[in-house]
């Protein structure tokens, strides 16, 4: 049987849109009280709005280390605890290596990893300290499979899913379970550099699933008993060639 979300405090990083702003709106359905994480302060407060009672916004740059550091803090004093922690902003960049830019790979490495992993830790010692706790991250089947057209966003979620396994190993004992996440295209701005004729191909083909398919995932994944963990969940377009 599912565990209630009720009475409990889910945080989602990358919540302004996309699948942190749908795994935000699932939790918050299924009871939880829920802290959206994003920097951009205008569209977290159209979220709140919309969710209404039991949702607030926590303005982050999550490429700023110290706000990161700050990021347990931040989330007790708008929701006073922490049950779930949902590690999800980040970014995208496909193409040729010979042809690419460092610079946009550093972006990308520095949100995908640095941060991800900085935003764990800064949220850590509460799990441990009380517990009980989950803690979610989103990969990508390219975590799992590596996509010849996009080297770099590969290596970020293989980088993720290694994360998870270790991590999963030394916090187990503490109570703390961590799982991984790991879709395939999902429809959402991170797949805003995609050619229109590209994302017309897949849409076309069915080889792309909506936020809220990621989003019933989650659910499912912090609301199993307290003795199973949901290590690794691949979620894909049943079209999709990989």
């Amino acid at each position: 049987m599912p565990e209630s979300l009720t009475g409990r405090v889910a945080a989602v990083t990358g919540a302004a849109s996309g699948i942190g702003l749908a795994c935000a709106r699932r939790l918050h359905r299924a009871g939880a009280t829920v802290v959206l994480i994003d920097r951009a302060e205008d569209a977290l407060a159209e979220a709140c709005a919309q969710l209404g009672d039991g949702a607030f916004s926590l303005c982050v740059d999550l490429l700023d280390g110290t706000q990161v550091d700050s990021l347990l803090e931040g989330i007790l004093s708008v929701a006073g605890g922490l049950d779930i922690f949902h590690a999800n902003a980040g970014a995208y960049v496909g193409g040729s290596i010979a042809e690419g830019d460092p610079d946009a790979w550093e972006v990308v490495l520095n949100l995908n990893v640095s941060a991800a992993f900085r935003s764990v830790r800064a949220v850590l010692p509460h799990l441990i300290a009380q517990g009980t706790g989950d803690i979610v991250m989103t990969s990508s089947v390219a975590g799992v499979v590596p996509i010849v057209g996009e080297p770099v966003y590969t290596a970020s979620k293989f980088a993720v899913t290694s994360f998870v396994h270790a991590l999963r190993r030394q916090v187990a004992p503490q109570g703390v379970r961590v799982g991984n996440v790991a879709p395939g295209p999902v429809l959402t701005p991170l797949l805003g550099d995609w050619s229109p004729a590209e994302l017309r191909a897949a849409v076309e083909k069915g080889a792309v699933m909506a936020a809220d398919e990621v989003a019933e995932a989650v659910l499912f994944m912090v609301t199993r008993p307290a003795g199973v963990t949901v290590r690794d969940l691949v979620i894909l377009p049943t079209a999709l060639d990989v």
